[in-house]
């Protein structure tokens, strides 16, 4: 077996392993922790592919943004994690019924998959050969030249999402104090204090 096959395997199962213990940990802390070992064992993958520009994004935008994220939010909430168990399990057969309907489908698809003679010929007319330029260089002329305006159009579609969820969960409570930053940036100095010569023994009225 050779180092890279080693590597493969080593990273393949410490993904699964890490992905069961993401369902199966009790303390959600541990949870998060053990998806953290899984976006890195998948980085290690997408390294052994050849993709190091994807293994890094991986590691810096889940592990290092949304990974810890989570783990803050986790960890600062104090959430009612009994009656989060209470009401999965009371939807534990939905989801097994679901679960066991994706299996089937990934085992009939794996059952009936054949690999065309012509699949390695499309997927090297897309990039150029890797001896020419680097994989980093030529997701960039993807993303930014060939497909520049369904990249643009992929990015308005995540901006028009991200305001639909704002509008939606925006609420003006009319019994919130707010402040009003013009109000207090025009106030005159002037009238906004008053001084009082108090006498000894007096108070202010």
């Amino acid at each position: 077996m050779t180092v890279a096959a080693f590597a493969f395997y080593l990273f393949a199962i410490v993904t699964v392993a890490s992905g069961l213990f993401v369902i199966f940990a009790r303390n959600p802390v541990h949870s998060v922790l053990w998806l953290i070992l899984a976006f890195l064992s998948s980085a290690g993958l997408f390294v052994l592919m050849g993709a190091e520009f994807v293994a890094m994004l991986l590691i810096i935008v889940y592990v290092g943004a949304v990974a810890v994220l989570f783990l803050f939010v986790v960890m600062m909430l104090d959430v009612d994690f009994a009656e989060l168990k209470a009401e999965m399990v009371r939807y534990m057969p939905i989801g097994l019924l679901i679960g066991f309907i994706l299996i089937f489908q990934f085992v009939t698809m794996i059952g009936v998959w054949h690999s065309s003679d012509a699949a390695a010929s499309l997927r090297q007319a897309v990039t150029p050969a890797a001896a020419q330029v680097q994989n980093t260089k030529a997701l960039g002329l993807l993303l930014y030249d060939k497909y520049v305006y369904l990249f643009m159009l992929s990015g308005l579609v995540l901006l028009v999402a991200m305001i639909g969820a704002i509008v939606l969960t925006m609420r003006h409570r009319k019994d919130v104090k707010r402040q009003n930053v013009l109000a207090q940036m025009w106030r005159d100095p002037a009238k906004a204090m008053e001084l009082r010569d108090v006498k000894p023994g007096q108070g202010l009225q």
